[in-house]
């Protein structure tokens, strides 16, 4: 399933609504953001980027040549006048918020950074919405990690309480609560749409990251060395990254056009496709072949929750959108991008059948 009624919306469809739109994505440089902006720019709109420069080398957004339709604005999410600059000089109808320090271990090394990019920088992203009124829609990406987990075996809602344990879950979980302020008191009169997404964990082509789980066992195939887990029985909702991606255009889409639809979703798997990080994998190492094998390690790190998943039945019911590639068509197809990029192929050619094959289904 898909938008609308059981099927998925296909690309022509969504371009009637977000084509010649400007949308302005910040944290566009990153992994989830380029695969957005490649999306976006497919759909016609005029595609426009706040970021720090790329945080990996080498990264996906130089590897497919991004800037050639991004227009990019590269600077601090904290640095509020340049930020208040560009919004000025862009005038975007439509915002999607994805800037952030993404990762739980780096919280721990430095929790100020972590607090002052993901709160005070979407304060500062929606007191450049608040003061545009040309903006008339707006996601802010946050994180499945939102949540108190207390290690339940159901997934979480959106009505169970905020609280994330370590800085970066609880800074996102601030960051989402600022947002349901902001929505409610200056724009109740609906002139801008405001929502909130909370992703599950996301694999997918051209995630260079380190401390992630697929980008880890890519390394390690190439290198010849086993893949190396720090939790391996840890369960998470692991998806694709067009599931997401799709899903935020939705919610976009859907609030436009109704704003009583906008709110918190959370954007995940069905429950038979969250699996242990073992499982994964294992599940990568089969799809790999050629002898790769997984090994856990005793490393002593911080806290990270050892079970988290998410209820996406309010995504369904309210948005339409259903997840549609499974956890081993997820793998399969980051296989398929990693071995077109390390033959040095056409890997801005292989996402766009992706996209296409997955916006077809």
């Amino acid at each position: 399933m898909g938008f609308g009624e059981g099927t998925m919306e296909n690309l022509v469809t969504l371009s009637d609504h977000f084509r010649g739109k400007k949308v302005l994505v910040t944290g566009h440089t990153g992994f989830k953001g380029s695969w957005l902006c490649k999306i976006l720019d497919i759909l016609g709109s005029d595609v426009y980027g706040y970021s720090l420069k790329p945080p990996t080398d080498p990264n996906l957004y130089e590897i497919i040549n991004a800037d050639s339709f991004v227009r990019s604005k590269y600077a601090d999410v904290r640095d509020i006048r340049s930020m208040e600059n560009f919004f000025s000089e862009v005038r975007p109808d439509i915002v999607i918020h994805m800037a952030a320090q993404p990762l739980v271990r780096d919280s721990y090394k430095d929790p100020r950074y972590t607090y002052e990019t993901n709160v005070m920088g979407t304060v500062n992203v929606l007191e450049c919405v608040r003061s545009n009124d040309c903006v008339k829609s707006f996601l802010n990406v946050t994180t499945d990690k939102v949540y108190e987990n207390r290690e339940w075996d159901y997934g979480y809602r959106e009505i169970d309480p905020l609280n994330g344990h370590d800085p970066y879950s609880n800074s996102k979980s601030c960051s989402d609560i600022i947002t349901s302020s902001y929505r409610k008191s200056f724009f109740a009169d609906g002139r801008c749409a405001i929502s909130t997404a909370r992703a599950g964990n996301v694999i997918g082509g051209g995630d260079f990251a380190f401390e992630r789980i697929i980008p880890d066992c890519v390394r390690a195939a190439y290198s010849g060395t086993p893949i190396r887990l720090r939790n391996p029985s840890s369960i998470r909702p692991y998806q694709h990254v067009l599931e997401p991606l799709f899903g935020y255009l939705g919610i976009v889409k859907c609030q436009s056009e109704n704003i009583k639809k906008a709110g918190s979703y959370n954007i995940g798997p069905e429950y038979s496709d969250c699996i242990t990080t073992g499982e994964l994998a294992t599940m990568f190492c089969d799809i790999w072949g050629r002898g790769l094998k997984w090994e856990g390690t005793k490393e002593n790190g911080p806290h990270e929750a050892t079970f988290l998943k998410l209820d996406n039945s309010l995504l369904k019911s309210r948005i339409g959108f259903s997840p549609k590639w499974n956890i081993e068509k997820a793998v399969k197809k980051t296989v398929e991008w990693t071995e077109v990029w390390v033959n040095d192929g056409d890997v801005a050619g292989c996402m766009e059948s992706q996209i296409e094959e997955y916006a077809g289904e």
